[in-house]
């Protein structure tokens, strides 16, 4: 009898605190819990008590995105915040953070944080200043995505300040900040409802077979629920980095002042951003004038830095990047930091290495707008190198590698122009316009047939297979359909 009781002790899953004991389990179990949670199992018992704030870096991912008492409350704060006369407009709107900051110090636990998540949040620059200059904290990874009553002057001025030559040694402690791009969504996992139709007198419980611990309703719903959750972790992990993918065109939302990149110039190789500074040839031109090099490299042709915002593929006409990074050839500081940032780590290789490398991902070519004026198709999002069009409506191209050897050498003229036929699709190439737009062949006007714009004679009509007619005479379709066309003054 005895022998049967410690056989059915050892088939019992064990404990949660026998598990958080292993530091190994605790590491990888603590980034996906938020804070609250941590803390409220920290006053279960002496035991979890220990295992929380004793044990090193359980704090080293703290998420406040969603906590309540981090987001503004707006008025009602106003009411309390106006008895305080000589409290700042940086004060008031860092109030809540700054209440969180000081009750984490008191427990000795805000110099275990690394990566601090604070996107949509509201954060002054006077508060950000104290996270990347101040020695009680101790972020390497910080983002602030979206974030509310930001000044992004006075943030640069920090970064530039934190990045000086002069300054100490191992300093600054930051390494990467998330700062353009959208912040991420809440992967919510829905369970699918599902009706089951039991006959009478019979409990739901009671269909279920009594093979052991495991096959309780309990655990299979957690083993349910455990397997939705690995899906969710397994898709967000194949989709990080997507917004880098070659060809993608413009990967921000929103424009980046020219000044941020002036600031990753500057911190280059000091602290990593989401963005990066675009490395196109004119920006390094230092040629003179009248010297007989390539035209991008002459002084005439000089960009000042920009960020590098579109993403393309090869060139469209002779195929080459050469001003492309490649992963595991090019410095890794010249990479931009992958959303979302990493959990297990809080490193900048670790947010700049995409999960799931492909020979898609191996090659990165981005380029500021002002590289791609006049030489970049808004629609399809092809582009021309330096070396392939100047900007004088020719481009010169190279045979591909299909013709024979003999004639790969031979260089031959190709007519090449990109004009906005609409005001909203931008500057397309002829290939797209030649989709897009039709012509009137009384009054030679032009309509789009995306946004309905252009001649009052030129009418985008769909046959039976959905497909626009490419020209027609408005005179000729009104005999043969029996349409009533409007009238044209010509």
């Amino acid at each position: 009898m005895e022998c049967q009781s410690q056989h059915t002790t050892n088939r019992l899953p064990s404990s949660l605190l026998h598990l958080l004991s292993n530091i190994l389990i605790l590491y990888q179990t603590v980034p996906y819990l938020p804070a609250s949670s941590l803390l409220a199992l920290g006053a279960t018992s002496k035991s979890f008590k220990e295992i929380i704030y004793e044990t090193p870096h359980v704090f080293r991912y703290l998420n406040l995105s969603d906590v309540k008492s981090a987001k503004p409350k707006g008025g009602e704060l106003w009411r309390y915040a106006q008895l305080d006369e000589n409290l700042t407009e940086d004060e008031f709107y860092g109030g809540p953070l700054r209440g969180i900051f000081n009750n984490l110090r008191n427990r000795n636990l805000l110099v275990d944080v690394q990566t601090l998540i604070l996107d949509g949040l509201s954060v002054p620059s006077d508060l950000l200043s104290e996270i990347i200059l101040n020695d009680s904290y101790n972020v390497r990874i910080l983002s602030i995505r979206e974030v509310l009553n930001l000044n992004e002057a006075k943030l640069r001025g920090a970064l530039r300040y934190s990045c000086r030559p002069s300054r100490p040694k191992n300093t600054p402690r930051l390494q990467g900040l998330y700062i353009f791009g959208p912040k991420d969504i809440q992967q919510a996992v829905k369970s699918q409802k599902q009706v089951n139709v039991y006959p009478a007198g019979i409990a739901p419980i009671d269909t279920i077979p009594n093979y052991g611990v495991t096959s309780s309703q309990g655990a299979q719903l957690g083993a349910q629920w455990n397997r939705r959750s690995e899906i969710a972790l397994e898709e967000s992990m194949l989709h990080e980095g997507e917004v880098w993918s070659p060809g993608s065109g413009n990967v921000f939302s929103k424009p980046i002042h020219n000044d941020w990149a002036a600031i990753m110039v500057y911190c280059e190789g000091i602290i990593s951003f989401d963005a990066f500074p675009c490395k196109g040839p004119r920006h390094s031109a230092s040629l003179p004038r009248d010297s007989s090099g390539p035209w991008y490299n002459r002084l005439q042709n000089h960009i000042d830095a920009r960020v590098a915002t579109h993403s393309l593929n090869d060139c469209s006409s002779c195929g080459s990047s050469k001003d492309a990074l490649v992963l595991g050839q090019s410095p890794m500081f010249m990479f931009p930091l992958l959303s979302p940032p990493p959990l297990h780590a809080s490193t900048t290789n670790a947010a700049k290495t995409p999960f799931q490398l492909s020979k898609s991902r191996e090659k990165l070519m981005v380029r500021c707008m002002d590289c791609l004026r006049d030489r970049y198709c808004e629609n399809c999002h092809k582009w021309w190198c330096e070396d392939c069009f100047e900007g004088t409506g020719m481009i010169s191209s190279t045979s591909s590698s299909q013709v024979s050897p003999s004639s790969k050498t031979e260089t031959e003229t190709i007519k090449f122009s990109l004009s906005r036929s609409c005001l909203f699709c931008g500057l397309n190439c002829h290939e797209c316009i030649k989709k897009t737009q039709l012509r009137c062949k009384i009054c030679n006007g032009g309509y789009c047939t995306i946004h309905n714009e252009g001649a009052i004679g030129a009418l985008a009509v769909v046959d039976e297979r959905e497909n626009y007619i490419d020209s027609f005479s408005p005179v000729e379709f009104q005999y043969e359909n029996g349409y009533d066309l409007p009238s044209l003054d010509i």
